[in-house]
């Protein structure tokens, strides 16, 4: 799992290869990823934005950027978590991926960027 903690809230990501939905003769290789965000901050904070980079082990680079995460803009008291699951395709086994979230401190409206930790996306059958 990865880890990292920006102004009191902290990520951590868990990744899995979805080899049913994969078909890596077509070059279509399907990962999905486990947030958690957890606000260990004495404020109340709301997820406002998500920017993603994405690269694939071909060079690609894509980038994702927009409301919320899957449809939300979860608003977190001191102490509470949120999770979701998403996923991404690649168009190899390997890559990886990072970002942000933008957030908003409720009591004094400051916008921050909070780091999504870097993750690696790797096919298990290149694990060799």
């Amino acid at each position: 799992m990865n880890v990292l903690t920006t102004e009191g809230v902290q990520v951590s990501v868990k990744t899995a290869y979805q080899a049913a939905h994969s078909q890596p003769r077509a070059n279509h290789f399907v990962f999905s990823y486990h947030i958690t965000i957890e606000n260990k901050s004495n404020y109340t904070v709301q997820l406002l934005r998500r920017h993603w980079y994405i690269y694939d082990s071909n060079g690609e680079v894509n980038e994702v950027e927009g409301e919320g995460v899957i449809g939300q803009q979860p608003i977190l008291e001191p102490k509470e978590k949120h999770q979701y699951t998403s996923a991404c395709v690649l168009e190899t086994g390997m890559g990886k991926m990072r970002g942000y979230y933008l957030m908003e401190r409720i009591a004094d409206g400051k916008l921050f960027k909070v780091q999504i930790p870097e993750f690696m996306l790797i096919a298990p059958f290149l694990n060799n």
